[in-house]
């Protein structure tokens, strides 16, 4: 199966994993050139964060595309893989991070997903639930887990 399009999910945590991510996109997506859709996800509150932060005024008509394309950690990977000459699509999602990671990649119809985030133990897991797991459990293609150092 070709590879056509990746999606690269990116969160809340993800600004110390930056060059991680792009770094593993770039090597699995490199030699393919498929499209990358940087798909950055945010909670609800997050967004409201966002937004004000950005200058966007709260009744300013915008996409979560729109502000997806002005949020720094997407412009950093974004400039990253223009960089090593990847089609790159911004598409942003507010919501639950699982819940919108794995309908961006059904939406997309996307061949492989990566998603960062940290290693923990089972128990820990089990405590706290695992966004980046219920992405590997729920996603219509396979994942690519890029954990931090």
């Amino acid at each position: 199966m070709p590879l056509q399009t990746v999606l690269l999910a990116v969160g809340r945590g993800d600004k110390d994993r930056i060059g991680a991510l792009a770094e593993t996109v770039t090597d699995i997506a490199g030699p393919a050139g498929p499209t990358v859709v940087l798909a950055p996800v945010f909670g609800d509150d997050e967004y409201a964060d966002v937004r004000e932060k950005l200058g966007i005024a709260p009744t300013a008509e915008v996409t979560a595309d729109d502000v997806a394309e002005r949020y720094s950690t997407v412009r950093e990977i974004r400039a990253t893989l223009d960089d090593a000459g990847l089609d790159v699509v911004v598409r942003g999602s507010v919501g639950d991070y699982g819940d919108e990671v794995v309908d961006l990649a059904d939406e997309d119809s996307a061949d492989l997903v990566v998603v960062g985030g940290r290693g923990r133990s089972p128990t820990g897991k089990a405590v706290f639930g695992s966004t980046a797991q219920s992405v590997m459990l729920n996603s219509p293609c396979p994942v690519t887990f890029v954990r931090e150092d």
